[in-house]
C-alpha cells in the first residue's frame, strides 16, 4: 500500500448546494464529524475542531459553492497550515441525477516525515475515521434537504 492519499466517493440524495453546506458550515459539520467546530467557512478561515475535548487546528483552503470545499487540519497551534505540517482534505461535489456525488481525498501523510510504523498507524486511523464519519453524511444531508424544502 502507498499510504499517501485516502480517497472515498459516496452518493448523497441531496442537491449539491445542500451537500456543500453540510460539508463546509461548522453548524452542520459538527452534526456528522467532530463534536465541535469553530471556523469561518471562507478561504483562509482559521479555527479549530474538537473531538472528545481535544482540539485540532483547522484552516479553510478553498470554498467554491456548490462544487468544492477544502481545508488543512491537524497542524500545531500557532503554525500556518502548509504541506508538511497538516493534512489536506478536499471535498469535490458533482450533481448526479437528483443527488450529489461527493469525492473526498485526504493527503499529507507522507509529507509529515513520520517513520513507516507511525505513517501506517495514522493512515489507518484516518481511513477508519472517514469510513465511520462519512457514512453519517447521506442521512444527515437528506434531513437538511428535507428541512429546506
Amino acid at each position: 500500500m502507498e499510504y499517501g492519499t485516502l480517497e472515498r466517493e459516496i452518493h448523497i440524495d441531496a442537491a449539491p448546494e445542500v451537500v456543500f453546506d453540510v460539508v463546509s458550515s461548522p453548524e452542520h459539520v459538527r452534526e456528522w464529524w467532530p463534536d465541535e467546530a469553530e471556523y469561518p467557512a471562507e478561504p483562509g478561515g482559521a479555527g479549530r475542531i474538537g473531538f472528545g475535548g481535544t482540539w485540532v487546528q483547522f484552516t479553510v483552503v478553498d470554498a467554491v459553492p456548490p462544487k468544492l470545499f477544502s481545508f488543512r487540519w491537524a497542524h500545531a497551534e500557532g503554525e500556518t497550515a502548509a504541506p508538511g505540517n497538516s493534512f489536506l482534505v478536499v471535498f469535490e461535489l458533482e450533481a448526479a441525477g437528483t443527488g450529489t456525488r461527493l469525492r473526498m481525498t485526504e493527503t499529507g501523510f507522507r509529507e509529515r516525515g513520520w517513520d513507516e510504523a507511525k505513517l501506517v498507524a495514522e493512515y489507518d486511523d484516518h481511513a477508519n475515521g472517514w469510513d465511520r464519519f462519512l457514512s453519517r453524511l447521506p442521512a444527515y444531508a437528506a434531513k437538511v434537504a428535507g428541512a429546506t424544502r
